[in-house]
């Protein structure tokens, strides 16, 4: 309790320093603005002045959105050394994230996880949480976070709120090269390059280009798992005119995991905390020719045509393709008297998705009723198609965790028999979307948003035909989303924003593997949130933070009957009440401090499911695998121009493992630390410790299993820019 109340009382303490420092609040705009832009050139996580892209589609700062949004742009992710996109986003206020591979994309945020969280690359939606495995960091140029609903700005989904992965495309910078030797325990390592390059004299060139490529590979911190990562990243600035450019951008990305580690099963015990055999810590039951792949290849195409002063139209046509493949042995528990193991859960799947679609957008600055005023408004393309192979099988064997053969997966019965054709889905959605800022006084704006969604899934069973699972089912759905919000400037530096939203998604599962059980006859769910925040600078714009307290509920989503736990019916509701903070101190002119926290109180308002065929109320229950609190705190010291110091914490509320609340992972805490040398104004070398105490803790807890997180760790990086 003591950690999260440090966080808490830290970014307290500085919103309270906030409205003590009078004179500060009242300085002319220009010296604040200045002092906070000179204040604010160290990588900060913390930073009111940019422009959100996530957050609305008028280029708005973060101080003029009437939401939560943060921003870790690339100066953050290369301080904080993110390795992947996984590791980035957990620096962010609210947000705990895993990768095990069967929830590739696994978030929790303000209460809800899997599809209930967007999470969106360049802005576009592939509508599966799968498809959003941690990518190479290095590809990446920022990430952004909204909280609450937000089907008004992305489509169906996002209850709980948007991330979007940004990658790095061609500038009309100069000439930029860079790259990065990276190499740690486990033998994880890390070759990186990159380059920005105009084609032709910079002061007169048309052209720009940009690449990057990444390798990476680890034995893992698991026995018998290895991992091998890839990216490679184009793109192709040019300028047709004066007012027109255009971007083509191509991305390839790989990963790949030999024998994946899936969780370690848990002592048998009366319920309560989840505890595992520390002897067996870094044991893995899968089998030895386990296997998860998945290949991504990403075309787009960006128009961008300044129309006049006032009008601009931006286009972007896009194409995803993506497989990933399963092949493993995925449940694990232990015998009654926990001295051996039972193994089953074979699962082989594959996923062929692509996704085609086009965006328009056209934004317009103008005089409404007199009064200044920018819109946005839009029409929305994609199909989507994926194709699933999955088979299965149950118990396969029992061994001594001690010492045992892992097997192999084609002597699991019914396994060799290879992959299975059984569904393919085919959503199309047709949308169409305004927005609009304006400005009612000179202190007051109001914000608003409005998207209608035409949605046709279409899913065609290739396996066994039931009532359940009809040979070709259909679905229509209209959804209509929107957000309202005010922002009202309480001074230059400091101001107050109100904001109600809603949103639309599936009542269980994703558009992208929906069955019939799943979908049925139902309409979409829905959710609404009431937020209220401020957002502000202190101390001479050496400080910013920002505070939101927000309501959710969402409702109508696939329940189990509360009197036929056979029958399936739209009844569920959860509501989620929480606070989130976030807070930068340049304490002194070498001393930085970074710090977010956030509280969520989740519970189940309507929620039955099926026991040993009986309908159980989980009323008053909190989700799975959603933390009440999530901290983060930063330090970084600058002993002398060249060497900087720095810590770092991390704080995860304890989290239940099932929908009944009787099994618990604990809370944990991880402490990290970093030295950084700067040898000349090219070259750089950082070495970085990470799990410092060595804490044995749950990424993620599902059923008997808990996924475990790396141990202590070093590696040291060498990077260089020209």
């Amino acid at each position: 309790m003591s950690i999260r109340f440090t966080a808490l009382l830290l970014l307290i303490g500085s919103a309270s320093l906030a409205w003590a420092q009078e004179d500060a609040l009242t300085l002319p705009a220009s010296t604040v603005s200045a002092q906070t832009r000179e204040a604010l050139s160290a990588p900060s996580g913390v930073r009111l002045d940019q422009p959100i892209r996530t957050g609305s589609r008028l280029d708005l700062t973060a101080r003029e959105t009437p939401a939560s949004v943060s921003v870790i742009d690339r100066s953050v992710i290369e301080a904080r050394g993110a390795r992947d996109t996984q590791e980035v986003i957990n620096a962010m206020t609210g947000i705990n994230a895993s990768a095990n591979p069967g929830y590739g994309g696994f978030v929790s945020y303000r209460g809800f996880t899997q599809n209930q969280i967007t999470q969106l690359f360049n802005g576009i939606n592939l509508g599966y949480a799968s498809a959003a495995r941690p990518i190479d960091a290095w590809v990446v140029d920022r990430v952004e976070l909204i909280g609450g609903p937000s089907s008004f700005l992305h489509g169906a989904g996002a209850v709980g709120g948007s991330l979007n992965y940004i990658s790095k495309l061609a500038s009309r910078d100069d000439q930029l090269l860079e790259g990065r030797l990276r190499y740690g325990r486990f033998d994880e390592s890390e070759i990186s390059f990159g380059f920005n390059q105009a084609l032709g004299q910079v002061a007169d060139a048309a052209h720009f280009m940009r690449l990057d490529i990444s390798r990476g590979s680890s034995n893992g911190y698991i026995d018998r798992n290895e991992r091998e990562t890839g990216s490679l990243a184009f793109s192709l600035l040019s300028d047709l005119t004066p007012n027109l450019s255009h971007t083509l951008a191509v991305e390839y990305l790989e990963d790949r995991e030999d024998s994946p580690y899936w969780g370690t099963p848990i002592l048998n015990s009366d319920g309560g905390t989840m505890k595992i055999d520390k002897r067996r810590r870094f044991e893995n039951y899968n089998v030895a020719d386990g296997r998860y792949e998945q290949r991504v290849r990403w075309l787009r195409s960006i128009l961008d045509y300044q129309l006049s002063y006032a009008t601009r139209l931006q286009n972007t046509l896009y194409y995803y393709d993506g497989q990933r493949d399963y092949r493993n042995l995925e449940r694990y528990s232990y015998t009654p008297d926990n001295s051996q193991v039972q193994r089953g859960g074979a699962y082989q799947q594959r996923h062929d998705q692509n996704v085609l679609g086009n965006r328009l957008t056209l934004t317009h600055d103008r005089q409404l009723f007199g009064l200044s005023s920018r819109w946005a408004a839009g029409l929305d393309y994609s199909r989507l198609r994926q194709t699933l192979h999955p088979r299965s099988g149950g118990d396969f064997d029992v061994v001594d965790p001690d010492q045992f053969d892992p097997g192999h997966f084609d002597d699991i019965p019914g396994m060799a028999m290879g992959l299975q054709k059984q569904r393919r889905h085919e959503v199309i959605s047709r949308s169409l979307f305004l927005e609009n800022h304006l400005q009612l006084t000179d202190r007051l704006a109001l914000l608003s948003g409005l998207r209608y969604d035409h949605l046709e899934m279409e899913v065609t069973n290739y396996g066994a035909v039931s009532d359940t699972s009809p040979a070709l089912f259909e679905r229509r759905w209209e959804p209509l989303s929107g957000r309202i919000g005010l922002v009202y400037d309480l001074t230059p530096t400091a101001n107050l924003y109100l904001q109600y939203s809603t949103s639309a998604d599936l009542p269980a599962g994703s558009l992208a593997s929906a069955t019939y059980s799943n979908v049925g006859l139902f309409d979409l769910s829905k959710g609404e949130q009431w937020e209220v925040g401020s957002k502000f600078d202190f101390l001479d714009g050496r400080g910013a933070a920002t505070l939101a307290l927000y309501q959710i509920v969402r409702r109508d989503f696939a329940v189990r009957d509360s009197t036929d736990p056979n029958l399936t019916v739209q009844a569920g509701q959860q509501t989620s009440r929480g606070i989130e903070l976030a807070g930068r101190l340049q304490v002194t002119p070498v001393l930085l401090v970074e710090a977010n926290y956030a509280y969520v109180d989740a519970e189940y308002d309507e929620f039955n499911e099926a026991m040993d065929g009986v309908s159980v109320s989980r009323k008053g229950n909190r989700p799975i695998n959603v933390p009440d609190s999530v901290a983060n705190l930063w330090l970084s010291y600058s002993l002398t121009p060249a060497l900087e110091l720095g810590a770092d914490m991390r704080y995860v509320d304890s989290v239940y493992a099932d929908n009944a609340n009787t099994l618990k992972a604990p809370s944990y805490t991880l402490y990290g630390a970093f030295t950084r040398y700067r040898v000349d104004e090219h070259t750089t070398i950082t070495a970085r410790l990470r799990n410092l105490t060595d804490e044995i803790y749950a990424k993620q807890a599902y059923g008997e299993q808990y996924y475990m997180g790396a141990p202590r760790s070093v590696d040291v990086s060498l990077d260089l820019r020209f």
